[in-house]
Order: C-alpha cells, then structure tokens, then sequence
C-alpha cells in the first residue's frame, strides 16, 4: 500500500486504533489561528496594566495573561489531535504560550502543503531567552545555585541557631543556600546572632548563603480562654510491669528569686516539677532530708532531698527531691521538712480547652474578653478573636476554620451590639467537621476564614518595624497571607516609603538595600489563587521578586483533595511570568523529626524540587534532611526541568 501524501492526511477518515476520526487539518488550523488571535486581544485589553510593568519584564508580564488565559479553556481535545498528528501537545507552553501555538500552527500548515511566514527561529531565541530569565531571576533572589543543583535548598532556623555556630555550620556543609528567620519568634538580638553565624557558615564554606525572613502578616488567632486551678504533676515512669523506673521529681528554688535556677535538662523520666519555696526553710534542707506533702487529692506524698545547688556564697540556688509516686501539687501545698512548714508556690495554671462534636454552636466575637468554660450544657461559650473587623467582616454561610482545619464551623447568624458602653460583633457558628470524638479549641490557635473578605492590610504595624530590621539585615522579606494585587502592591509601597526614610536621612546604603531588597510574596488562601496572575504581576515590578507556596494554610483553605493539583498549578503560573518559586510545609518532615524519611515523601521532594527554592522546616535530624534533599536535587537536576522530563542517559546501578 502507497504512503499517504500530507494532503491525503488531511482528507483521510479511517478510524485510529482508539477508535477516533483523523482530525482533519484546516480545522485544527482554525483552532490554533483562533486561540492565538484570542491571546492578541488578551495583550490589546491588558495595554494599560502591561505599561506599568517595567520593560524588562514586560514580555513575561503579557506571557503570564497569555497562559492564564489559555487554562481558562478546555482545549484536551486539541492536544490530543496534535499528539496524535506528531505535533506538539502544548503541554510545556508556559514559557512563551503565544509561540507555542505559533510552531504548532506553523507545523500544521507545512503538514497541509502550506505556506507560512512565522519566524520560527524568533520563537525559538524568545523560548529560550525565558528559560534563562527564570534563572538568572532565580539567582538574583536566592543567590548563584550551586553546580548540578538546581533549586536552591532554604532551611529554618531553630532558635539554637542563635548560639549555636556548629549547628548552623553543619547546616551549610550539607547544602543549605539559604536560611529562613521566623519573626514570629525570638527578636531582633537573637535574629542578629542568628545572621551572624551564617555569614560564619557561609565563609567557611567558601560561598554566599542569603538570609530570608518571614513576615507574620494579619494572623487570626483565638483569644485568652480563662486559666485553670494552679495545679502542677511530678512523676513517676514504670515499665510494663508497673515497677517505677525513674521517680518523680521536684524542682525546688527561692520564692524571691527574678531568675531562679532552671531544673537541668537531662534527668532521667519526666521533668522535674519547678516549685518556690521560702528561702531559709530552703537552706535549712539537708541531703537525704525528706519532705512531706499532702496533694491537691489528700494524698500523702513523700520526696527525698537528693541535690543541693549552692551559689558561691554558700546561698542555696535550688534543691532537687524525688518521690516514689505521682503527686498533684496545688499552688500554696504545705510542704514540710524538720518540722519546718513553707507553701509552695510558683505553680503555673493548667491550660484549659474548649471541646467541640459535630452540630455544636459557639459565639465568634469580636469584643476582647477572656473565654470562659461552661458550666452548664445549655451555656454557649464566647471566643474572641484577636483581629476584631474580622468578625465584623463575617456573612451568614461563610466558613471558619480552627487551628489549621481540625475544627470546621459555618456562619449560622451575625449580629451587631452598638451603645456608648460597648461596641462589638458577635457571630454565631455551628461546627460543622471535627475528629469523631470531638476536637479541643485552645487559646491562640489560627482562625482561616477562606471565604471572607478581610478589611486588613497586608502588613501590620508589627510586620513594618520588622521590615525595617529585615532591610538592614538580611536579604529577603517573606510575607505571609497576600490575598490581592492591592496586598501585594501595598508591600512595596511600604518598601517605598522606608527607601525614602534612609534617603531623606542621608543613609544611602541602606536606602540602595531598600531597594534591592528580595520579596518573596506567600500564597496560603484562596483569594490568593484566585488572584494570582493579578498578584503575580504586581511582583514583575520589582527586580528581585518570587512567591512562596505554602502548603499548609493553603490546604487547610482549599482542602486536602485540591492540593493534588494547585502547587503545579502555582509553579506553572509563576514559570510564565518568569518569577521564581519556592516550595514549603511539610517536606521531607518525617524525615527531619524522625530521622527516616517515608516513601511518599521522597516523592513528594521530588516533585518540590520543580521550584526554584524548597524550604525545608526545624527538626532533630534536620542536617540529615537536609543532604538527603541535596542528593535529591543532583539527580533530578540532571532529569527534569521544571515540568520538562529530560531524558538524560539512565543507569540504575549508578549515579
């Protein structure tokens, strides 16, 4: 049987194996012709938005419209007739979208006998000059990735990190390439010592480690829930056998001292309870001394004095007893010892909880009180919330969400009490979702309310005195919770304003740091994904700037069924505006707690390392962590680019 011509191809109507018609070729060349004409009117419509963007990333600014628009259409079919046909299936049209379906549509017409004049070796050069402004925009934020790498590794900081230079060196030698600062914890002396020994690290190990530091943002948080009796537990551990193992334990330091003596760290069993005692019934204790208590269940409890801690004037600093048994120690217990009495104290108050089932109703206020517990069934609890327009922002069938999603809750009403005395909104939610045996509320735990729209800016007042320190410092600002262009754009205008405070002071370094300074926006809401492309052009206006995928608010806003697909869907819409990523929550987490990684999340790591930049969290075993993701990002440097598998040569057996 003769080989068909390209023009029989295009008349052809035999069914396929699959059981499909040949396509024929004008009709798909009317569809690229009309999906590219669709693009243009996208560019014509966005003039205005576009001539905002600076020159040089102008390009990537319209290519991003160009590919958000073309995932606003089902075009499956399309790309199933152009594998089928040999031509492309437009699944890697991030880069230059418009010039995709320009080569798809040239290799149709030549397919059909036709003529073209689309300037394919342009489409080519302009492709290929994308590839290499993500990654010079990739080294410009994170810094020059190392050789065969490439996504850069970020880890957080423990506070060890702050005094512990070792710790942070073995982080570099294992190949982190940047480390990330929680604001949300320590302060600006500890963060200094922090930066201090990374630039130690990254000198030793012979090359430039950048400093990221996290910005809280507008956190919803629960309010104060009351204290509960000062009640403390000293304890003992058995073995299978019920035979104590290690005895329970008594911290014992002067009741007036402003900086008593911390218990040591490394005795046996459980903590040692910290309690104040009068200080001359302390130094009246002998070794072996026994001190008797009755406890907050009228038990008899006995502990005998097996430590004394002396300053050096002989002054006792604190006492170490042990016990035989269990003992709840209330605040104000009579101990005794020699016939000499004192009361304890220094017992800190149990945290209490609120507990939620299914169907339960709770009031959301936005008055800042202390939440009681209930007394009786009928009596519905009051949480306050600590950013109060947040609830005066709530509708009636908007869900709440509770401590990363373990409690879900629905609007049922929401009413206003206006008077000269008090001014507050409360709204009434009905749990909808926790865990079969009910979920506990606690006191400052986060508040996601995926569907509202927050009268909130992007930065609080906090957030901007941080980022003055983050100028001066370091060389990237995270900032958490962007949910619009107008969030976005409001972090620079900040920038702007703090620039134009060192210039004004005649403080010309550190308003050229202003400048320069990285900006890496967090996407963990839904209105942020919903906004992204508007979000993400607002980042193309300054130089030095990238986006964080945070999983974990994310996939409590979104569910855990969507974050199948998201991430990729992130990755690709930063990769058409030719703005870096960085990929974070959870990876390779088991692996840093536990010190053995899960199959799945090797996997998982795998797929992360698509970004520019994987963040990897705190852990016992994180420098462990740590080369294992470097390893990772080696052999898949060599495999993949971004969502490009690249068939390099495969040797099991080796590297």
């Amino acid at each position: 049987m003769a080989a068909q011509s390209p023009q029989d191809t295009a008349t052809a109507t035999d069914n396929t194996e699959s059981g499909a018609a040949v396509p024929r070729l004008d009709d798909l060349i009317s569809k690229v012709t009309d999906l590219i004409t669709e693009l243009d009117d996208v560019s014509v419509e966005a003039s205005a938005l576009l001539a905002e963007v600076p020159e040089e990333r102008r390009r990537h600014a319209e290519n991003l419209l160009h590919y958000a628009h073309l995932r606003t259409i089902d075009i499956r079919e399309l790309q199933n007739s152009l594998h089928d046909l040999g031509v492309t299936s437009l699944t890697t049209v991030e880069t230059f979208t418009r010039g995709r379906l320009e080569l798809a549509l040239n290799a149709l017409l030549a397919l059909a006998g036709r003529t073209s004049d689309i300037d394919v070796a342009r489409i080519i050069a302009d492709d290929e000059r994308a590839d290499i402004a993500l990654d010079n925009n990739a080294t410009e934020l994170f810094g020059q990735e190392r050789a065969d790498v490439t996504s850069h590794i970020m880890v957080t900081l423990p506070a060890e990190a702050a005094d512990d230079a070792e710790l942070v060196e073995s982080f570099a030698a294992a190949g982190m390439d940047l480390a990330r600062i929680n604001c949300a914890h320590d302060g600006p002396e500890q963060w200094s010592r922090m930066i201090d020994n990374v630039n130690a690290a990254a000198e030793k190990a012979g090359r430039r480690i950048f400093v990221s530091m996290d910005l809280a943002g507008p956190k919803l948080r629960t309010g104060d829930i009351e204290p509960g009796p000062r009640v403390g537990r000293a304890r003992v551990v058995r073995d299978d056998a019920g035979t104590v193992i290690s005895k329970s334990k008594i911290w014992l330091t002067p009741r007036l001292d402003e900086h008593p003596k911390p218990a040591p760290s490394d005795l046996p069993g459980r903590p040692a309870l910290p309690l104040e005692a009068d200080q001359g019934w302390l130094e009246q204790l002998q070794l072996e001394d026994v001190i008797t208590l009755h406890d907050s269940r009228s038990a008899k409890r006995h502990f005998t004095v097996v430590r004394i801690d002396t300053d050096s004037e002989g002054e006792v600093e604190a006492v170490l007893a042990e016990g035989e048994k269990n003992a709840w120690i209330a605040e104000g217990t009579h101990l005794r010892s020699n016939y000499e009495v004192t009361r304890a104290g220094g017992v800190p108050p149990t945290v209490q909880k609120l507990r939620f089932h299914t169907g339960d109703e709770f009031i959301l206020t936005s008055r800042e009180e202390i939440t009681t517990i209930p007394r009786t069934d009928d009596e519905i609890p009051r949480v306050s919330c600590s950013l109060p327009s947040a609830v005066a922002a709530l509708k009636p069938g908007d869900p709440v969400l509770f401590d990363d999603g373990a409690l879900g809750a629905e609007v049922v009403e929401v009413s206003e009490t206006s008077s000269s005395e008090d001014s507050h909104v409360d709204a009434r939610l009905r749990v909808l979702r926790t865990k079969p045996n009910g979920q506990p509320l606690a006191a400052h735990k986060g508040i996601n309310l995926p569907n509202t729209d927050l009268p909130l800016n992007s930065l609080t007042d906090e957030d901007i005195e941080h980022l003055r320190f983050v100028v001066e410092h370091a060389d990237i600002a995270a900032v958490s919770f962007i949910r619009t262009q107008g969030d976005a754009e409001y972090v620079y205008k900040v920038l702007d304003e703090i620039t134009a405070e060192h210039e004004a002071a005649g403080r010309e370094d550190l308003a050229s740091k202003a400048r320069n300074l990285g900006v890496v926006l967090k996407i963990e809401t839904i209105p942020a994904f919903q906004n992204l492309p508007g979000i993400i052009i607002a980042s193309t206006k300054r130089a030095k700037s990238g986006l964080m995928i945070a999983r974990g608010d994310l996939a409590v806003e979104l569910g855990f069924d969507r974050m199948g697909e998201v991430p990729g869907q992130i990755l690709t819409l930063a990769q058409a505006a030719g703005v870096p990523t960085i990929l974070g929550t959870q990876v390779l987490e088991n692996m840093a707690k536990a010190g053995l990684p899960s199959r799945a999340e090797i996997t998982d790591a795998a797929f992360a390392l698509r970004a520019e930049c994987v963040m990897l969290n705190k852990g016992p075993h994180i420098t462990e962590a740590i080369a294992i993701l470097n390893n990772l990002a080696r052999k898949m440097g060599r495999s993949q680019r971004k969502s490009r598998i690249m068939l390099r040569k495969i040797r099991s057996w080796s590297d």
